[in-house]
């Protein structure tokens, strides 16, 4: 799959660090300072989930709005990993994701006792950081036009 896989041009590599260092910021300061979202922004939380309730959703309460935020947050750090790791190393993007996940969950556990450091966090986490590898992939692949693909050689019998 990796020679299918063209590396991305240097400049996608630069954007993604240009805006992937920020959201990777934003990350660590949602996750590890003492204040949980839902009470430094409760109204915000509130008027999510009223809108959403008006438009049908009426299942949807603050857990599973926390699960499918978790996996929404982590899908730009499975597309940050598969741009910026090596083409020929592409398959450890899949690690990316729950190893970052671990160590917020992990230092939740041991700096904020206050925090929520849970498994089912985790596996959010990486289900939208995997998922944002598969969209990279298949981003990637549409783009890839059949010329700009490594020839593979082929031998003619005579």
């Amino acid at each position: 799959m990796g020679r299918l896989l063209p590396p991305p041009r240097r400049s996608t590599r630069v954007w993604s660090l240009a805006l992937g260092l920020p959201f990777l910021a934003g990350i660590a300061f949602l996750t590890l300072t003492p204040a949980r979202v839902e009470q430094t922004m409760p109204s915000v939380v509130d008027l999510a989930l009223g809108a959403l309730h008006r438009l049908g959703w009426t299942g949807l309460d603050f857990t599973r709005l926390e699960i499918l935020a978790n996996v929404i947050v982590f899908v730009p750090v499975g597309i940050l990993a598969f741009l910026l790791l090596p083409r020929r190393l592409w398959p450890l993007s899949l690690l990316v994701g729950p190893t970052l996940s671990l160590v917020i969950e992990t230092a939740q556990y041991l700096a904020l006792p206050h925090r929520a450091a849970t498994v089912s966090d985790v596996l959010a986490n990486s289900t939208g950081a995997t998922i944002g590898i598969v969209i990279a992939v298949f981003c990637t692949l549409l783009a890839t036009t059949p010329s700009s693909r490594p020839r593979t050689p082929t031998v003619e019998a005579s």
